[in-house]
């Protein structure tokens, strides 16, 4: 490993917190992914399928920060395990309808419930933060491989719960996804010496972090960010499935994620100079642009390079983003202010694989990598129209105020950007 990832393992109980998250986060990558799979098995219907990815996206979206604002105010332990006991309880409700047939509202209605699973990626992003406060190489660091974990996770996500599902039973990739979730929650709430401080008071006199007008520019654009990776799964697994060798879309996915894992790991070895707004704002370009080439791939091989092609772009966006929202968000709401980003992407793959649900339908696989072409031209105009707020200070705001009260510590955004902190 190198030395600035060493550095940051330095401190007791990193270790143990990461791999904790790790295994926490594989239902990430693998619920959603999981039900479009079982239900394309169960049913053949690719529009009921992507209808119920986005029902879990899109309640995730709602409930998440609502989840994450209660652990800032009552902390990790007393929050996230109640929920996860009900999300797991929502999913195996959901396997259980779908091996017995019933009617498709039900399967909708244990689905959104499953949708107040915690984001535990934001979890261990605060442990990181509270550890490392002030210290901007080590955080940026942090950062990194909290996105290189992320990509492990897409990895190795799809290519558990497509096989489970195809090459065992269909229901079994979801059902894998909430032992994963139950191990890594309960293993991470456990460990309470790197747990942040919450803080009853301030959070429940406080308005929400996203009154801050720079996160709302990050959730803007992550909203049409998710609609990329959310109709990229779902026309994928349809387009392998048209070549005949649907479990193949698992590996192909492995492969996008591939390429951003290798890029927020080398990123985080960088330490860059220059406005982070700036580089967040190339990042969402490239990613744009890098979808472009998914039109051309007439085969798996090839649709694979350009996934991989693809996936660059990835990680050093997300690395930059959670950077940006420090600076942007007050120390007492951090953890809700990363969930307001996951949201953003939770509400983007809503609407892309639903939308990439009912194009593959209509038109076939093919044409259903035009979804994810439009979004990413909608997160360039959004982060086009929305860079000076990331850009400038907001005035008289909590989360500046808190910035310059960190022991002398002016934040992440000033030293990285040479700019005041914003709130």
């Amino acid at each position: 490993m190198p030395s600035p990832y060493r550095a940051i393992f330095a401190a007791p109980g990193t270790a143990s917190f990461s791999v904790a998250g790790f295994l926490g986060r594989m239902p990430l990558s693998m619920m959603g992914i999981g039900i479009v799979t079982m239900i394309s098995q169960v049913t053949g219907r690719y529009g009921l399928a992507g209808a119920l990815s986005a029902t879990l996206a899109m309640s995730a979206a709602v409930l998440g920060p609502l989840v994450s604002r209660l652990v800032d105010r009552h902390g990790q332990r007393k929050v996230l395990r109640p929920v996860t006991l009900v999300s797991l309880t929502a999913a195996a409700g959901l396997l259980l309808c779908v091996q017995q047939k019933a009617p498709d509202w039900t399967l909708f209605v244990f689905t959104a419930v499953i949708g107040c699973v915690p984001s535990v990626g934001a979890m261990t992003r605060a442990r990181w933060a509270e550890i490392y406060r002030g210290e901007e190489r080590r955080l940026h660091t942090a950062y990194s491989w909290e996105s290189i974990v992320d990509e492990v996770c897409f990895i190795f996500g799809p290519i558990l719960s497509i096989g489970l599902s195809t090459a065992w039973f269909p229901e079994a990739g979801p059902l894998f996804a909430g032992a994963f979730l139950a191990v890594g929650v309960f293993w991470l709430t456990s460990q309470r010496a790197t747990e942040p401080v919450p803080h009853p008071k301030e959070g429940a006199r406080g308005a929400s972090a996203l009154r801050s007008r720079g996160l709302q520019v990050l959730t803007l654009a992550f909203v049409a960010t998710g609609a990329i990776f959310g109709s990229v799964d779902v026309v994928t697994v349809a387009f392998a499935e048209e070549q005949g060798r649907k479990a193949a879309a698992s590996l192909v996915l492995a492969v996008y994620a591939l390429g951003s894992g290798l890029a927020g790991a080398v990123f985080g070895l960088l330490h860059l100079k220059g406005q982070a707004s700036r580089r967040w704002l190339l990042g969402l370009c490239a990613m744009a642009v890098s979808m472009i080439p998914l039109l051309l791939a007439g085969n798996l091989p090839l649709l694979a390079v350009a996934l991989f092609v693809a996936g660059l772009s990835i990680a050093p966006t997300m690395v930059t983003t959670m950077a940006l929202v420090e600076a942007h968000v007050p120390r007492t709401k951090l953890t809700e202010g990363m969930t307001w980003t996951g949201t953003g992407l939770a509400i983007g793959v809503a609407l892309g694989s639903s939308a990439a649900g009912w194009v593959v339908d209509a038109s076939g696989a093919e044409a259903g990598y035009v979804v994810p072409v439009v979004s990413g031209a909608l997160a360039v105009a959004v982060g086009l129209l929305g860079h000076r707020r990331l850009r400038r200070p907001a005035p008289n705001r909590e989360g500046q105020r808190g910035q310059h009260d960190s022991s002398g510590d002016s934040g992440v955004g000033e030293r990285q950007d040479g700019e005041q902190p914003v709130a």
